[in-house]
């Protein structure tokens, strides 16, 4: 398994010949509603010419579920499976060409070949955001998509959690550093990674005071 980060929240998934993204944000349409987020890194675009097998939206926020990135994936023809919630959903359908759009809400459960996704809860401003549960390898990984601490969150997640991947900016109606920290205190991962930081701001992810983590780069793999 290979897990790169993409910048923001999104992730690479590999394992076995299939390929997840999650929650792709590869252009600068943020920068169009608030000049404030513009990119402070430019878009990789070997990350665009990807043909993924799964597509996850954990919400539908810009910098999530950005038209301007998935068009290079779903503005051609069928074949990649989509899981959203309610929201992202009735926007990433739009796109057609016979793709498989999955509403994928809170305690829905997908599964593609070797790899199992659960849809567990979020607390953000969009109305149906969700985290996502993924078992693959033998591991579970928990991406917990934009979400403030919220002790209803803990009744979704398994007793072991491999890697957590979760925001740490503090920002957006996020998890700030020290949210975060004790956040994964109660849940125990064996790892955490903290995302969200460096695209739209100059916040130092080494600065998050959980171990064990990992800090991860931009464009590179995530050693776990």
């Amino acid at each position: 398994m290979k897990i790169t980060w993409l910048g923001q929240a999104g992730l690479l998934l590999e394992s076995k010949g299939v390929r997840v993204i999650i929650d792709p944000y590869l252009s600068d349409s943020v920068a169009a509603v608030n000049p404030n987020n513009y990119r402070r890194v430019p878009v990789d675009e070997r990350f665009l010419q990807i043909r993924p097998d799964v597509i996850v939206c954990t919400h539908n926020h810009l910098d999530h579920t950005d038209p301007e990135t998935l068009r290079h994936y779903l503005d051609r023809d069928g074949g990649i499976t989509v899981l959203a919630p309610q929201a992202a959903w009735q926007m990433v359908r739009q796109f057609g060409h016979d793709h498989n759009y999955v509403q994928f809400n809170r305690h829905t459960r997908w599964t593609h070949r070797h790899i199992r996704f659960t849809a567990v809860k979020a607390e953000h401003s969009d109305p149906h955001p969700i985290g996502v549960l993924v078992e693959v390898d033998g591991k579970v990984l928990y991406i917990t998509g934009d979400t403030l601490y919220n002790t209803d969150i803990f009744a979704d997640l398994p007793a072991r959690i491999d890697a957590v991947f979760l925001p740490v900016n503090g920002a957006g109606n996020n998890m700030n550093m020290a949210d975060a920290k004790a956040f994964c205190e109660h849940i125990a991962p064996g790892r955490a990674v903290p995302l969200h930081c460096g695209l739209f701001d100059s916040i130092d992810m080494n600065e998050y005071d959980y171990e064990p983590k990992t800090v991860p780069l931009i464009y590179e793999e995530i050693k776990l």
